[in-house]
């Protein structure tokens, strides 16, 4: 059935995030700070390896070369500037605002930064896009189900951290994979192995900067950075 691996990803991010919420309420903040920076060296090993395997490659002679550090940085400036010039965090904020009343969790200080970070952890990188594209065109759904498993792990620690608001991540996962889904037939073309590469690459650099975020006090805003995504994208068209 066509768009059963996002909804299995959602039911087990949900299943995640419940079981992280129903055993954070039995940690003293000491120990709930110990699983929040548990969380934040996940994230950022989970960026870091990303990072590294898309930029790292052997030679024939044994070699380690480093790879894509001009199309990183042309992508994370110019997308930068773009989502500065959006103010994607803000909306982001004002979405997780809004799900913070409307929710009844007026006197919950960490609801919106753990909506965002989470939703930003679970939402980047290629595993979400190859699997929707799966779903949407064969109806194979293992990778969306392998990402959820993932995900699972991911939000039940920033949970039990962090608080309820990383559970309604299952929102934007459900938008954003299901359209993806839905134009399968449309984004395959031109999703390459190339392009893959880049989003990926750029992806899991974005996804060490949530994880930064985690640990230190707030140093970057991903969400302003997301369009450095589609930007490393376009760039393996690119004649270069």
């Amino acid at each position: 059935m066509i768009g059963m691996g996002t909804v299995i990803n959602v039911v087990l991010l949900l299943a995640g995030g419940i079981i992280g919420l129903a055993g954070g309420r039995f940690f003293i903040p000491r120990l709930q700070d110990t699983l929040m920076k548990a969380a934040g060296v996940s994230v950022l090993f989970v960026g870091l390896s990303g990072a590294l395997a898309g930029m790292l490659t052997a030679a024939p002679d044994g070699s380690i070369a480093s790879t894509g550090s001009m199309m990183v940085f042309a992508s994370l400036a110019f997308g930068s500037l773009i989502g500065e010039a959006i103010n994607l965090d803000s909306k982001f904020e004002q979405f997780g605002e809004w799900l913070k009343q409307k929710t009844g969790s007026d006197g919950d200080n960490e609801f919106v930064d753990a909506f965002v970070s989470a939703s930003l952890t679970v939402c980047i990188g290629a595993m979400a896009i190859v699997g929707s594209i799966q779903d949407g065109l064969t109806g194979d759904w293992s990778t969306l189900a392998m990402k959820g498993a993932l995900d699972a792990l991911i939000v039940l620690v920033m949970t039990a951290s962090m608080g309820k608001g990383c559970l309604f991540s299952a929102i934007p996962v459900a938008i954003f994979q299901g359209s993806i889904t839905f134009l399968a037939q449309f984004i395959h073309p031109i999703m390459t192995e190339a392009a893959l590469a880049n989003l990926s690459l750029v992806g899991s650099i974005l996804i060490f900067c949530v994880g930064v975020n985690l640990i230190w006090e707030k140093l970057f805003k991903p969400a302003n950075m997301l369009p450095a995504v589609v930007i490393a994208a376009a760039i393996a068209f690119l004649p270069l």
